[in-house]
């Protein structure tokens, strides 16, 4: 998501109002978020649906970086030979036509 700029990334919702075709072909262009104020404070931000996703994901990466931190740090952590094992045993279980 690129840097917003405050002298043209924060419009008054009567502007929006009235120039949303405009606003919205202009977040396209420049892929920066857009805030919407209400009574001179923030009310909303505007997103271009792909920057939405890509911060949904990267939530999600998040989040399972830190249960593996926590995973680790609880002691649930495989060792590398133990997960190697593992493995190995799930691809011949597979290779043999009975998955686990």
């Amino acid at each position: 998501m690129r840097t917003l700029h405050v002298a043209d990334d924060i419009v008054p919702i009567g502007e929006f109002k009235t120039h949303a075709s405009e606003l919205l072909r202009r977040l396209h262009a420049n892929r920066r978020p857009l805030v919407i104020t209400q009574n001179g404070r923030p009310a909303a931000v505007v997103l271009t649906p792909e920057e939405f996703d890509a911060l949904g994901y990267r939530e999600f990466v998040k989040a399972k970086i830190k249960a593996g931190i926590e995973s680790a740090a609880g002691g649930e952590a495989l060792s590398v030979d133990k997960a190697r094992e593992h493995f190995a045993a799930r691809r011949k279980a597979r290779a043999s036509g009975r998955a686990r």
